[in-house]
């Protein structure tokens, strides 16, 4: 928490390359406080930002504020955006590369203090050192190589200079996830590596660490590559999709949510012309085969409980091969029952408040009506993992359904669940391991998200039918020890079917917000005719290009 004689830190709006403040201002108060006494902290944060308390008697537990953009601040940053792009987008591949390098440089300078902020706001301090390392390899050496390459390549054909060069799409428009906003709001600045520039809204729930971001990692980076004032533009306020899409300055939107909305949307933003850059909901698939190295395979699939489930890139359903289901099982449990809760700065906390556990009790419900069986978990518990009916957190759920072909049927296997629960696949016994893998194959295809996939197995002929014949997916891991880590070279988001829409793959939010523009130029013939170098005239009308 903030120090009690500290004064309290305030982000106006980011516009333009300058600040602009407001009269009202959104207060963030730490999650510690919440958990300890939610209805008192609430009410504190109510009583700021009505302007009834002095914000200069906030005690620790509010950890600073930001100014609330009203429309004419909302419209101002996208007039910025739309002043700044020709001069940026204009700008050498070189110096934009330069800036992804700034941007890992100031995430390592940065780390303390941006780790303490988010976990003020209520990511644990495990995940949260996790989130820094995904952005760090986004942000490598290696990554911004291979994306240099396919941002720019040139050719040289039949006396020609070829060009292929993604160009940028224009102004681009970031609205990050309620649940992962800080690694997210950078996540989706990366869009300026290709010469875009961009909006960024703060969401009122948690606004204080993408101010943070933004202006203390993002913007330093620009300023230090000479990037000109508009470039990034941050604003904290209401919901602002209808004025996106309706303004003639933007170009696309990246939209983080669920798969309802997420597709309306889709719609709506083809409609009014944009790009809609989708980052929606994941239900990811693990495969244990009969050979598979059991402690490796289980310490990937607990990932299923990190931030409670409310991360997209986790294992969120597992087929074990039957041969091995019960020992896998046993393992599941143990390693379960060994995850706690705890105040989000404790060390290896990876619970998080669950604030929809109707929902999880009705996934959990479903699948036991539908002949699933409780495996482990199905609680809610307060922070010290006391059980009782009203905790934020919910105990790591494990399910075992027995039979793949109706194993869709249940929803928590069909859907995302969000929650930290877990269904265990078992494939009906006795079927031969050869057309097991072939319907196996065909229920990873058939899921209608496409984010990750995990295999665990020794033999390389199966993982080389999983590398050859699995389509659905942005990214698949064989025999790795995480199902939801980063690295370099490796696409962090995106992904097929429902999790990115119709136009969605594993990319690069670089490559993503960019159109291939290819370039042919020919050098110019120098004339025979008169000996001073011009060319003679052509017949009346006609025109040359240079």
């Amino acid at each position: 928490m903030r120090a009690p004689d500290a004064p309290l830190p305030t982000y106006a709006s980011y516009v333009g390359g300058r600040d602009i403040d407001a009269a009202e201002h959104i207060y963030a108060v730490s999650t510690r406080a919440i958990l300890r006494d939610a209805p008192g902290a609430l009410r504190l944060k109510r009583m700021l930002e009505r302007g009834l308390i002095d914000p200069a008697s906030a005690g620790p537990e509010v950890i600073g504020r930001c100014a609330l953009a009203g429309p004419d601040t909302v419209r101002a940053a996208l007039s910025a955006a739309a002043g700044a792009v020709r001069e940026w987008s204009s700008s050498p591949l070189e110096v934009r590369l330069r800036l992804g390098e700034l941007i890992r440089k100031r995430l390592a300078e940065t780390r303390p203090a941006f780790v303490d902020i988010m976990v003020a706001e209520g990511r644990t301090r495990t995940l949260a050192e996790w989130e820094i390392d995904g952005l760090t390899h986004i942000f490598s050496p290696e990554t911004l190589s291979w994306c240099a390459e396919l941002l720019q390549r040139d050719f040289s054909y039949g006396g020609k200079s070829i060009s292929m060069r993604r160009k940028a799409d224009g102004v681009v428009c970031v609205a990050p996830p309620q649940n992962a906003p800080h690694s997210n709001c950078i996540y989706g600045a990366a869009a300026l590596l290709s010469g875009n520039t961009v909006v960024v809204r703060a969401p009122r729930s948690i606004p204080f660490g993408v101010m943070y971001a933004l202006r203390e990692i993002i913007a330093p980076a620009l300023e230090e590559v000479g990037a000109p004032p508009g470039t990034l533009n941050v604003v904290c306020g209401p919901p602002m999709m209808e004025d996106w899409l309706g303004s003639e300055h933007v170009d696309d939107i990246i939209y983080f949510g669920g798969v309802e909305k997420g597709m309306a949307f889709q719609r709506d933003c083809v409609a009014a012309g944009k790009k809609p850059i989708l980052e929606l909901a994941g239900n990811d698939c693990a495969v244990v085969w009969r050979d598979a190295d059991l402690d490796l395979a289980a310490g990937a699939l607990v990932e299923a409980f990190h931030a409670s489930g409310q991360i997209c890139n986790i294992p969120n359903q597992v087929i074990a091969h039957p041969a091995i289901a019960d020992e896998l099982i046993e393992r599941l449990k143990a390693a379960a029952a060994r995850i706690r809760p705890g105040y989000p700065e404790e060390e290896g906390v990876v619970l998080t408040p669950v604030l929809a556990a109707d929902g999880y009790f009705a996934f959990l419900q479903d699948a036991l009506r539908k002949g699933a069986r409780l495996v482990c978990g199905g609680r809610r518990l307060e922070v010290d993992g006391t059980p009782s009916d009203t905790g934020f957190f919910i105990e790591p759920t494990v399910v075992r359904v027995d039979g793949l072909a109706g194993a869709r049927e249940v929803e928590a296997v069909r859907g995302e669940t969000f929650f930290p629960l877990l269904p265990v696949v078992v494939p009906e016994p006795g079927v031969s391991d050869e057309r097991l893998l072939d319907e196996v194959l065909r229920f990873i295809d058939g899921n209608a998200y496409g984010l990750r996939n995990s295999l665990w197995t020794a033999d390389e002929r199966v993982a080389g039918r999983f590398v050859t014949e699995v389509r659905n997916g942005g990214v698949l891991k064989v025999n790795d020890d995480s199902h939801c880590g980063f690295y370099p070279y490796m696409p962090s988001h995106g992904g097929t079917g429902l999790t990115s829409g119709v136009f969605g793959e594993a990319s690069y939010m670089m490559i993503r917000t960019t159109h291939l523009q290819g370039i042919a130029m020919t050098p110019p013939r120098v004339s025979r005719g008169s000996g001073d170098g011009t060319a003679p005239a052509g017949p009346a009308g006609s025109e040359r290009g240079a």
